[in-house]
Parts: structure tokens; C-alpha cells; sequence
């Protein structure tokens, strides 16, 4: 199959790059336009990529669907795809359980289109050697192919979709999960009077972490929003292997509470702003 053009379900600020990703390989990069607020279609133009009115337009011009998403709707815009027969290469490159993936692949091959497994690592693609795309599935090589003469760094881990979700998941529990754990430290320091000593303690003992705590509330907060959903499918992966889900089930309410910083990068949020929002949520909880 000669792959000539991909549809972006949607160009978010990770989907866009990967839209231009395949776009600098020389696909055709589509877009639907219906719906989207003038910040997704500036992105979406800024890129390169084609506007089409409607998901109806997108497939029938598409040989690949490339689903980039919050983790919640990636099920649902499987659906989507599934009810107009897509017949073409499906790959979803959300932040999924294996559980859930195993469901959207089902889905989309019902309906009659061949599923590839993604999972994306590191930040959006603005330079070579930051991003990497893991997939997996039959037709992962012609995907991973999309991508050739790009910045993205797209790898093949194997034939059988869910491996690639799996890592995506297995890498996410500590990143996103310890972001939300040093703020929360941050916080309960604050709310017991000892933020200073422990600091303090910190420059003595694990220098690191003060540098953490500020590069997470700089960084990690304002996509706090985003990672609900991903600590949840984290927690439910934990919970299918027999482990324990609690740790991402917190961080899944820990990043709950900081969706006022929602998208707010300027100027970043500070660790106190972030102390402060955490310690109003805990007073609400008491």
C-alpha cells in the first residue's frame, strides 16, 4: 500500500508536530476543520496541514488515520471512525492501557480497517532526537515509514498491538505520576509549616528535587488538565497486572485539582501558585 495521505485526529500541541512530522516525509496531512476553536486551526494552518470540513471528508481522502487525543475521548473517536467503515490503516497514539487499546483496535477492525498500536514519548517534535513514536501492530512498518525522513523517531517494538501502549504506560507512571508527587510534597510541606526546612534539607541531602519541584509546576501543571485521564488508564493498567493502583489514582486527583492552570504559560506557574491552588483544594477537602 502506497500511503499518500494521512488525516490528524487532531492537531492538539503534540498532534500538530506529528501531523508535520508525516507531512515533512511527504505525506498529505488533512485536518478536520468542523468544530475546532482558532487556536487548533492556527496550529493546524502554521503546520501545513490541509483543512477538510468534516470526518466524512477526512476518511474518504485517507489512507491512514492518525488519533492523537486526551486518553478519555480516544475510545469514542474510534467509534467515530468505525461508523463511517474506514478501510485504511487506524493508529491510535494515545496515552492508553493495553485494556483499552485492545478495544479501540477491535473496534476499528470490525468496521474494517487495520489497527496499528502508538505511543508517543517525550516532548512535541521541534527537534530531532526528542520525540519518539512506538508502535506496534502488522502494519507498523508502513507507518513507521510515514515518518522516514522526519524529525520523529518512529520505532517498531513488535506485530502485536497493546506493546506499544503498554510502554507508553510503563514510562508515564514515573514521569507524569512523580511530577504530581513532589508538588503534592510541596504542598504538604507548606500546610504543616516546614516547606523551608524541608528545602532546606533537600540542598543537603537530595539537591535535585527543589529543581524538580519548580520545573514540574513550570512545566507539568499546565498540562495538568491532559493527564487526568492518562493516571487513570495508568491505575487500571497497575490494577490488571495485580498491582496496586493507588499512586496514579492520587496523581489522577492531584492533577484534577490543578486544571485552573490550565494551557497557562505566561508566565509559568510558580511552585507557590501551585502550593497555594493545592492547599485551597485540601482546605475544601478536610
Amino acid at each position: 500500500m502506497t500511503i499518500k495521505t494521512v488525516a490528524l485526529l487532531h492537531p492538539g500541541n503534540m498532534g500538530v508536530t506529528i501531523g508535520a512530522a508525516a507531512a515533512a516525509s511527504g505525506a498529505r496531512v488533512v485536518w478536520v476543520l468542523n468544530g475546532r476553536s482558532k487556536a487548533t486551526q492556527e496550529r493546524a494552518r502554521q503546520a501545513g496541514l490541509v483543512d477538510v470540513e468534516n470526518l466524512t471528508d477526512a476518511l474518504r481522502a485517507s489512507d491512514v488515520i492518525l488519533s492523537v487525543c486526551p486518553p478519555h475521548a480516544a475510545l469514542e473517536l474510534a467509534r467515530s471512525v468505525a461508523e463511517h467503515k474506514f478501510h485504511g490503516i487506524y493508529v491510535d497514539a494515545n496515552a492508553v492501557s493495553r485494556a483499552t487499546a485492545e478495544k479501540i483496535g477491535e473496534t476499528v477492525t470490525q468496521a474494517g480497517a487495520s489497527y496499528v498500536d502508538g505511543g508517543i514519548i517525550g516532548s512535541p517534535v521541534k527537534r530531532a532526537g526528542t520525540t519518539r513514536l512506538y508502535l506496534s501492530g502488522l502494519r507498523a512498518a508502513e507507518v513507521a515509514e510515514l515518518f522516514s525522513t522526519s524529525m520523529l523517531d518512529a520505532r517498531v517494538i513488535g506485530e502485536k498491538p497493546g506493546a506499544a501502549s503498554a510502554l507508553k504506560i510503563a514510562y508515564a507512571a514515573w514521569t507524569k505520576c512523580s511530577d504530581a508527587l513532589i508538588l503534592a510534597i510541596r504542598a504538604l510541606a507548606a500546610i504543616e509549616g516546614v516547606d523551608k526546612a524541608l528545602v532546606g534539607e533537600w540542598g543537603l541531602s537530595q539537591p535535585d528535587l527543589e529543581r524538580r519541584s519548580i520545573r514540574a509546576a513550570a512545566v507539568a501543571v499546565p498540562k495538568a488538565w491532559r493527564y487526568v485521564g492518562e493516571m487513570r488508564e495508568i491505575a487500571a493498567t497497575f490494577e490488571a497486572a495485580g498491582l496496586p493502583s493507588g499512586f496514579h489514582l492520587a496523581a489522577a486527583d492531584i492533577n484534577e485539582r490543578l486544571t485552573p492552570f490550565k494551557d497557562r504559560t505566561d508566565p509559568p506557574p510558580t511552585v507557590a501558585a501551585v502550593v497555594d491552588a493545592l492547599r485551597a483544594s485540601a482546605e475544601k477537602n478536610r
